[in-house]
């Protein structure tokens, strides 16, 4: 279980996605997942915010879509910071804007829903929990988060300037992709997780992969060169075939079947209202 003190600033902490009608969407990722839910009432919201858990510690959040926010339902990443107010004067002055907020949660923290110098939008949040995923990389839970775009050195130059991120071209058996690296984020791991390190490097992951905290890829082959950029999750299941299976029984639609690529086995999923996920299965084998 990951302890909030794990995610340092400028480290991606947290997950949820806007819907028209959160409930409906509660069904469908509960039926998927084994979520339950918590109901909370942020202040400035139009409707109920639906924490997702498992066993009891947070994992992702059910939002209801503001009215006068004009995109499709999709997964939000947000990135953990010290202050909300100097990330968004941060991400202004780069070239960004703010899509929605502050949105403040009483004890549970601070949000805001952004968009970066392309359009692809993702958050700010300052907080200590729960709104901080606590169960990652487990079959159910949030696995990572990439920004999908055909401008990675645009990219590349916005989240520098915003988050100290840097970027690392490698190639993890599915072809050329960009590595996102917090300088220093695996000293903190380190002490959460002993020894992570060289478990990393044992099972030959390129250098610096303890420090990743995101990934930069061009837009999926079923996409055009011009789809606009924007930020996708992926999800860690016990096996893509049921979870794209269950998640079709459930009103959902399978956009990519179940596909071996690399050492995983994926398949690209949406929900009913729109929001589209992937569901992962690492598979060494």
């Amino acid at each position: 279980m990951r302890e909030p003190s794990s995610y340092p600033a400028g480290v991606p902490c947290w997950i949820d996605t806007a819907q028209p009608e959160p409930q409906d969407a509660a069904d469908f990722y509960g039926g998927l997942f084994g979520w339950e839910f918590d109901q909370h009432q942020p202040s400035r919201a139009s409707g109920p915010y639906l924490l997702a858990t498992m066993g009891g510690t947070p994992v992702a959040a059910i939002n209801t879509a503001a009215d006068d926010l004009s995109r499709a339902p999709q997964w939000t990443t947000y990135v953990r910071v010290d202050a909300v107010d100097d990330a968004v004067a941060a991400i202004t002055a780069t070239g960004g804007r703010t899509l929605l907020g502050p949105v403040d949660h009483a004890d549970a923290g601070r949000r805001v829903v952004c968009a970066d110098a392309d359009g692809a939008t993702f958050g700010v949040v300052q907080t200590s929990g729960p709104l901080v995923a606590q169960r990652v990389n487990e079959p159910g839970t949030w696995n990572f988060s990439e920004l999908l775009t055909s401008t990675p050195d645009r990219a590349i130059a916005f989240y520098r300037q915003v988050f100290g991120w840097e970027a690392d071209l490698v190639d993890l058996g599915s072809g050329d992709t960009w590595m996102w690296r917090r300088p220093g984020y695996s000293d903190v791991l380190e002490q959460h997780e002993p020894g992570v390190r060289k478990r990393h490097s044992d099972f030959g992951a390129p250098p610096g992969f303890t420090d990743a905290v995101a990934w930069l890829s061009p837009p999926a082959p079923e996409q055009s060169a011009d789809t606009a950029p924007s930020w996708h999750i992926t999800f860690t299941v016990a096996d893509a075939d049921a979870v794209a299976a269950r998640a079709e029984e459930l009103g959902g639609t399978v956009l990519v079947p179940p596909t071996n690529i690399g050492m995983v086995r994926t398949a690209v999923l949406r929900d009913p209202q729109g929001a589209t996920f992937t569901a992962s299965k690492f598979d060494p084998s």
